[in-house]
């Protein structure tokens, strides 16, 4: 396999710094760079339906949250990793699109809930299919055996990093 960014990258810092280990980064340094790729593609595929990648977030966390479709936005914030005034503004934006609704929440008279209108449901649903179908091609030159295997490895990364996350 002919040499990546990464591995010029490595060769200038072994030249740099010839004790330095810094084999991690044929890891670290891949998984970001991935990173920005898959990033820049979801906003390409998710911004063809009008929607943004935070968007696609709060809308899916909705989708996922059982039968009602429904989380009040402390759920939201903290599941996203947001802050409340990251939440409030996606909220405030969707909702004015028709894409959620807020509603008093039946158990407490002073909170609210979030839920997911058909119309939310709707594009989301086609936004997930396109970009499905999106990032099949991005793995495109890994076996399926592969696509698991390597599943695993990040899963377990990933616990180390967020123990206990569970979903």
């Amino acid at each position: 396999m002919p040499k990546d960014w990464t591995d010029n990258l490595l060769a200038r810092w072994g030249s740099l710094r010839p004790g330095l280990n810094m084999d991690t980064y044929q890891v670290t340094a891949r998984i970001s760079r991935i990173a920005l790729h898959i990033a820049r593609h979801q906003e390409e595929v998710f911004g063809r339906v009008g929607l943004n990648r935070g968007e696609i977030g709060v809308l899916s966390a909705l989708r996922t949250a059982g039968p009602s479709q429904r989380l009040s936005p402390t759920r939201l914030f903290k599941g996203l990793m947001l802050s409340s005034a990251g939440i409030t503004s996606r909220l405030d934006g969707l909702e004015s699109r028709g894409l959620v609704k807020r509603t008093p929440d039946p158990g407490d008279r002073r909170a609210v809930q979030v839920e997911l209108t058909d119309a939310g449901r709707k594009l989301l649903d086609e936004a997930v299919a396109a970009n499905t179908r999106s990032e099949h091609e991005l793995l495109g030159n890994l076996t399926a055996a592969e696509i698991a295997s390597l599943g695993k490895l990040l899963r377990k990364m990933l616990a180390g990093l967020e123990p206990g996350s569970g979903g």
